[in-house]
């Protein structure tokens, strides 16, 4: 399995919005807990990539990576660069996705390998994200440094709209 990591420009988004969206439905719909609610039309998805995550490209704020298996986008990663101003040491990892097709993989190492070297090329020391508590996402950031800052009970509602889940913040120091 050849798979390739690469940061993704405004053209490469709309040249794999298709995938892009796919990954963003198909995560959604396996329960992936990253802000969307089903059901998430392939229309929605569309419009979150080519629009919000789009002009956050356009704008610096946000850098997008992807996980290619020759020509198919099979995994995606953003690292949320534009902080507040008393904050520009720090990003964020945001909206972690790899088809289910495809996890169990190493892709997801992979992407966060990417986003953090991008992390210390533009000068930040300190990375944060959020995840599901007890996802088993949390293995995946614990095993690349990632410490737990806290948990928040009823953060957020399960993608299926049944319950509430808890979250958990995490750090690391570049």
């Amino acid at each position: 399995m050849d798979i390739r990591i690469a940061e993704l420009d405004n053209e490469a988004l709309v040249n794999d919005l298709d995938d892009l969206s796919g990954i963003l439905v198909d995560s959604v719909t396996a329960g992936a807990a990253i802000g969307f609610m089903l059901p998430l039309s392939k229309e929605e998805a569309r419009r979150f990539w080519s629009q919000d995550i789009g002009n956050a490209l356009s704008r610096g704020e946000r850098i997008l990576f992807g996980a290619r298996l020759g020509p198919r986008l099979v995994g995606t990663v953003q690292l949320v660069a534009a902080c507040p101003r008393n904050q520009p040491h720090r990003c964020e990892i945001a909206k972690m996705m790899v088809h289910p097709e495809m996890r169990r993989r190493g892709i997801g190492r992979m992407l966060m390998h990417a986003a953090l070297e991008r992390a210390r090329d533009i000068g930040k020391t300190l990375v944060t994200l959020d995840t599901r508590s007890r996802d088993v996402a949390l293995g995946l950031y614990s095993s690349l440094g990632f410490e737990i800052a806290g948990e928040i009970p009823d953060y957020a509602w399960d993608s299926d709209g049944q319950a509430m889940h808890a979250t958990t913040y995490m750090f690391r120091r570049l």
